[in-house]
């Protein structure tokens, strides 16, 4: 029976390891970490016959190599085990790459980006079942996407939000439609330099067949042309953006309140709810995706009228004496948190913080300065943060460390200061008090629902 490993007991980890068993692989799944969930999770495989090693440290020297190796979203791929097993000729590919072996036959929508991402990806997946088509989201949200391989059914298209880390780990990874949503610094710890995670991210729209890339993201617009001469663009700034980039005919704009997609007026801007320009942004591009997909006006005007948005992403979570707490605990980066803040329509409290990121805060802190009346940090950051903030002359700042505290202080300095809104939006990964962002904002979200 051939030998194959899965790295990483997360979901898409143990959906890897079920299609490899389901297809006759002995198959043996390592995890660094040991402790009662993973345990938990790991004993269905167990039983199934899928070998479980937990706390192992993946020593690279070994004497009996697997054939194969498959390595879940948040493993480094320059790990030395990794390293070591490309080097003794094993297959090593990422999960969505098993994934995409079983499932190339349909065609995919590939959404990636620095920030974006997951509305774009979810505002495509809504346009397309309002048409009537089986395509669910898988990749960064939704579905692992050997979870898909596992449910066995005749799917229309697939949309996957697909990250630089999925990039790296899934090199024949195809899709028909390949949408770049923006492009700013992060995740330089993993990817080294700015130069190398702009060229993991464009390795996936040069194997799309179709690209879509957005025309107001400023380092998109300097370098894309050059890449992809073929590719479609879109622009909230009216059709005069496009010109250069390509044909405002081949392209998605807005203009005059109305989106414009490839010479054919859609539908009026403002039955789109979410607030932000940003999201204008990923809705022309979502319209994009469908359109290139032959979908019809009708879905994607009904999707404008009844999408509000994905949770933890300038999400509203309650009203409290008039002032609105908002979750935007996605926003794990300066420019994400940027956007969110800019989004905001009165004084607002923010709150921020969490395991800091490398990357220019130079606009996000203009933003503090502009909408903020008062900052509450929290997390390992707070102490660089609060030094950043008086460093341009920011001083209405306090360190609260906790999400609870920030919370709470929030509702007492935004009675004290006329703010509409407290905003989570950190600008930070959440690791240093959390398992992921998701597991933030559920925080965020029972710290304010315990003060109604």
């Amino acid at each position: 029976m051939p030998q194959a490993c899965v790295i990483g007991l997360g979901r898409s980890g143990i959906a890897a390891a079920r299609v490899l068993h389901r297809d006759g692989w002995q198959v043996t799944v390592f995890d660094q970490a040991d402790n009662d969930q993973l345990r938990h999770m790991g004993q269905p495989l167990v039983q199934e016959g899928i070998s479980l090693k937990l706390g192992d440290r993946l020593d690279p020297i070994k004497e009996v190599w697997p054939e194969r190796m498959v390595v879940s979203p948040g493993v480094p791929w320059d790990i030395p085990l990794l390293v070591a097993a490309r080097e003794k000729g094993v297959e090593v590919t990422g999960e969505l790459e098993l994934a995409w072996q079983y499932l190339h036959a349909v065609p995919w929508v590939g959404i990636t980006g620095t920030n974006g991402k997951t509305t774009t990806t979810s505002l495509v997946q809504a346009i397309f079942q309002k048409a009537g088509l089986n395509a669910p989201a898988c990749g960064n949200i939704g579905y692992a996407a050997c979870e898909l391989v596992l449910q066995n059914q005749n799917y229309d298209w697939i949309v996957a939000e697909i990250s630089s880390y999925q990039i790296e780990s899934s090199p024949t990874l195809a899709p028909q439609i390949g949408l770049w949503t923006t492009f700013t610094p992060d995740h330089l710890s993993r990817h080294k330099t700015l130069e190398n995670y702009f060229n993991i991210k464009a390795s996936l729209l040069s194997r799309s067949a179709i690209q879509v890339l957005n025309g107001d993201d400023p380092h998109l617009h300097s370098h894309g042309p050059n890449l992809y001469p073929q590719a479609h663009w879109t622009s909230t700034q009216g059709a005069n953006h496009l010109v250069g980039l390509c044909d405002p005919k081949q392209g998605v704009y807005l203009q005059d309140n109305w989106v414009n997609a490839f010479g054919e007026l859609i539908a009026p801007i403002n039955l789109f709810k979410m607030p932000g320009q940003h999201n204008q942004q990923n809705l022309l591009m979502a319209i994009a995706a469908a359109r290139l997909a032959g979908i019809d006006k009708k879905a994607i005007t009904e999707t404008l009228l009844t999408f509000t948005g994905v949770p933890h992403r300038l999400e509203p979570i309650c009203t409290i004496n008039g002032v609105q707490f908002i979750n935007d605990s996605k926003a794990t980066n300066y420019d994400a948190a940027e956007v969110g803040l800019s989004s905001m329509k009165g004084p607002t409290i923010l709150i921020a913080g969490g395991e800091a990121k490398e990357g220019d805060d130079q606009a996000w802190l203009a933003q503090i300065r502009q909408k903020a009346v008062a900052v509450l940090l929290i997390g390992d950051a707070a102490p660089n943060f609060a030094t950043r903030l008086k460093a341009v002359g920011y001083e209405n700042y306090e360190i609260v460390e906790t999400m609870a505290n920030a919370v709470q202080r929030g509702l007492e300095l935004a009675s004290k200061n006329n703010a509409s809104a407290v905003l989570l939006s950190p600008a930070c990964a959440s690791f240093d008090q959390y398992n992921s962002f998701e597991e933030r904002g559920e925080d965020f979200r029972a710290c304010c629902l315990g003060l109604v």
